[in-house]
């Protein structure tokens, strides 16, 4: 029988990524554990990090990339693509992966032709939802119901932060960058309110129901941020604005919903009439997005 022994383990591992971290912190009480059990153990930690690894440097390796004329290459499986040769024929596209907040792009060499987009927009908020209408009652002398109050509109999303590292790069004609934050959506409309039943002899008419207020517009996404590096860093960096032109803005906002109507009073013999609904507020305007970045990582 083996003796025992104590086996203790703690370890920190930091793993970059362009400039990404992924941390892996194991820890293994120490005891009196068997031989047996700490040759588990080191299997264990081993396995744990290779699996850690391989999720930290998950991408795609390729030692040539060519995207024909317009067509488009989309980064749907990884949000990391490394070539040796990046090739993007006259009006072809990369998308990047929007479910990522951070994209990277490294090439070693890089030829771009004229009119190529590399697209990480935002998406635009959705418009938010009307409030219902008020109803109107049967029933003589009562009062309608209020209209509901719109729904706010979805902010837009960000745009996408871009590390495009290239070290040698050759253009022929314009490369569109396409970082922009989402539009905020507009807020709902306000409902209408119900109006008042009619009046009798014995009572007043109905009433009629307030407006809902118009809902508040959304608020539009951040611009990303474009990280320029790699050997040509300097001379990538200088193309901006000339051959390279990035659209890093912020999103516009949304506008607000409109206001709903306050219903009609319900009518009544001799002047007993009911009273008119307020009108709602219609809704504000969000906020726009702020602009991003271009930043030279030398």
């Amino acid at each position: 029988m083996e003796s025992s022994t104590t086996c203790a383990a703690f370890f920190v591992i930091r793993i970059s990524v362009h400039h990404r971290r992924c941390k892996v912190f194991l820890f293994i009480c120490a005891g009196n554990l068997t031989g047996y059990f700490c040759r588990m153990t080191r299997t264990l930690i081993a396995l744990i990090l290779l699996c850690t690894a391989s999720a930290c440097f998950a991408q795609v390796r390729l030692s040539k990339l060519v995207i024909r004329p317009h067509q488009t290459y989309t980064l749907d499986s990884t949000d990391i693509l490394v070539a040796d040769s990046l090739i993007m024929m006259d009006s072809s596209r990369i998308r990047l992966n929007t479910l990522k907040p951070e994209n990277v792009i490294r090439a070693q060499v890089a030829v771009i032709g004229n009119n190529c987009w590399i697209e990480g927009r935002g998406v635009n908020g959705g418009k938010g939802s009307d409030g219902a209408h008020g109803t109107s009652p049967i029933g003589p002398c009562r009062n309608g119901t209020p209209g509901r109050n719109g729904l706010r509109g979805l902010s837009g999303g960000p745009g996408i932060n871009l590390f495009l590292y290239i070290d040698k790069i050759h253009l022929t004609g314009k490369l569109h960058i396409d970082l922009s934050g989402g539009n905020g959506g507009d807020g709902g409309n306000g409902g209408d309110g119900g109006g008042g039943g009619p009046g009798t002899t014995h009572c007043n008419g109905g009433n009629g129901g307030d407006g809902g207020n118009g809902g508040q517009g959304g608020d539009g996404g951040r611009g990303g941020v474009l990280t320029i590096g790699g050997r040509e860093a300097v001379i990538v960096h200088a193309l901006v604005g000339n051959l390279i032109f990035v659209k890093n803005g912020g999103g516009s906002f949304g506008y607000g919903g409109l206001r709903g109507a306050g219903g009609p009073p319900g009518l009544g013999p001799n002047r007993k009439h009911g009273r008119a609904g307020e009108h709602g507020a219609d809704g504000g305007y969000g906020q726009p997005g702020d602009s991003g970045a271009v930043i030279l990582d030398e």
